[in-house]
């Protein structure tokens, strides 16, 4: 089966009742648990972006906190992870504040971990990347936040 493009759904979705769209979307949300995110984000969280903010922190830090530091291999494998799942949050959100804020958020406990990510190569490129993306996100957003997020930027640097 080829699915429909967004055009084709959008024109068709405008004849459905209300009481259909709710359906389709409860629908959706049973089959994939990153629909059910989206539509948790969209319902509960997406009006108050701080408090969103500050729970995906929430996650960041203590899935640090779980990873198994007894081997490299262990540790980008979970880094991997977590990035993989911050990467889905940002998305939700379409905010660049948000995508800043939480990829210098990232990087932050990345740097903080011991032992150190500057010991591994892989570690070493994804903190550089993480850092270099959310860089790209300040640039695209107010001058006044900017200089904020800077300021965070150069105290993760020193």
């Amino acid at each position: 089966m080829k699915p429909a493009t967004i055009t084709e759904l959008k024109k068709e979705l405008k004849y459905r009742s209300q009481e259909q769209l709710v359906d389709y979307c409860l629908a959706m949300a049973r089959f994939k648990l990153e629909s059910k995110e989206l539509l948790t984000y969209l319902v509960f969280e997406s009006e108050n972006e701080a408090t969103y903010i500050e729970s995906v922190k929430g996650y960041i830090t203590s899935s640090f906190q779980e990873i198994n530091t007894l081997s490299y291999h262990y540790i980008k494998k979970s880094v991997r992870k977590i990035l993989r799942q911050v990467k889905r949050f940002i998305r939700y959100s379409k905010k660049k504040e948000t995508e800043a804020e939480l990829l210098i958020y990232f990087c932050k406990e990345l740097g903080e971990m011991k032992p150190s990510y500057k010991r591994n190569t892989v570690l070493t490129n994804t903190y550089n990347k993480q850092l270099e993306l959310a860089q790209k996100a300040i640039a695209k957003i107010h001058e006044d936040l900017q200089y904020d997020f800077n300021l965070m930027i150069e105290e993760l640097e020193s």
